[in-house]
């Protein structure tokens, strides 16, 4: 087993999120795609936001973290999307294991 990560994105809508997160399962870019609500203030275009947004947690062996950043810069509605990886330290090695398995091109 290698180094995994966990790749955090976000979508303007319920139905981009959904999109984003089957293409990246069907690319195998990412193993698993978690999507969740929340509610983002952020700066943009000097002015401070506050939206609804929908989260996607992807996690990914980090040999394939290109790919996926790749893949979500392609396929974003986003002009400058939210693509930060945070490396994930340890876990169950079944489920480690299968997230190799799921993302071998």
């Amino acid at each position: 087993m290698g180094d995994y990560v966990q790749v955090v994105t976000t979508t303007d809508s319920e139905e981009a999120a959904a999109a984003l997160a089957r293409g990246i399962v069907e690319s195998k870019t990412g193993a698993c795609v978690q999507v969740v609500p929340i509610r983002s203030f952020y700066r943009w275009d000097g002015a401070v936001q506050d939206d609804p947004e929908w989260q996607l947690q992807v996690k990914t062996p980090a040999g394939r973290l290109d790919a996926l950043v790749a893949h979500i810069q392609e396929h974003h509605g986003y002009d400058v999307p939210e693509i930060i990886a945070t490396p994930i330290t340890g876990g169950g090695e079944a489920y480690l294991r299968w997230l190799d398995d799921e993302t071998r091109p």
